[in-house]
């Protein structure tokens, strides 16, 4: 049980990945042939189901792609799910208080970090992988290669950064920059002071403690621009919207040829 993205981080390089909106086996299998290095499997605002979710995440981890999921929310039932489904990691949203982290971390992370009920789930290959012979070995492999990526994207959460990141459990975080916008009262107005002060206290916060921060990059330019400011890991827009525009490239190059 190997977590690449952890891997990598750990080496001070970048990773890149996407969100999955699609639920469509054969297009996660695909997103290994691109060089990404991780997977966001969206069951907040798509409709992938757990039953889905599990069959995604085993295609991206053939194709050595880290699986991440994006839950619904903080609840037991929702985290342990997709944990137990061989999740490599969890992005959790819509974040307000220091007492939800603790939630996730208490449901995500095995004793004595957490209270996560146990199970031999498929990570383990259902209690037959080496690692999980013993049990304090076992819960101390997960703890250590599940990540939990609790998103910065309300004022309140971002307010409490320093304290959030600094918890023992919290692997990284994770800025929506379209809900942090919001939360800042000015919608999808990225280049606005108090949003641009907010980004590099993120990154500094995390920096402070050796934890990487992740974003959600709309467009390769903003990547590019968040790499500089410090970010770790990289969610370049979604595979549908990528599917559109690669089209719609492609459409507009044969029209310019007079076809």
């Amino acid at each position: 049980m190997k977590n690449l993205v952890k891997e990598k981080l750990s080496q001070n390089q970048v990773v890149l990945g996407t969100f999955v909106w699609s639920a469509a086996d054969a297009l996660v299998e695909s997103l290994g042939y691109t060089g990404l290095d991780f997977v966001v499997i969206d069951s907040e605002h798509s409709p992938v189901d757990t039953e889905q979710a599990v069959n995604l995440i085993r295609i991206a981890q053939s194709k050595s792609l880290t699986a991440l999921v994006r839950v619904k929310d903080v609840s037991r039932a929702a985290i342990l799910k997709m944990l137990d489904a061989g999740a490599d990691g969890l992005v959790i949203p819509c974040l307000r208080t220091v007492a939800e982290v603790r939630e996730i971390i208490e449901h995500g992370k095995y004793a004595p970090l957490g209270k996560r009920g146990f199970a031999l789930g498929r990570r383990s290959g259902y209690g037959i992988e080496a690692f999980a012979a013993d049990l304090e070995h076992y819960f101390a492999v997960n703890n250590a290669e599940t990540m939990l990526i609790p998103m910065c994207e309300t004022r309140e959460f971002l307010e409490q950064i320093e304290e959030i990141v600094r918890l023992e459990g919290v692997d990284g975080i994770f800025v929506g920059p379209f809900d942090l916008s919001v939360a800042l009262g000015k919608p999808g107005q990225f280049n606005t002071p108090e949003f641009q002060t907010a980004l590099g206290r993120i990154v500094q916060a995390c920096a402070a403690v050796q934890k990487p921060a992740f974003i959600f990059a709309a467009t390769p330019a903003m990547a590019v621009e968040q790499v500089k400011l410090g970010y770790r890991g990289i969610a370049l827009s979604t595979d549908l919207q990528t599917l559109i525009h690669a089209y719609r490239q492609n459409l507009t190059t044969i029209k310019q040829a007079g076809i």
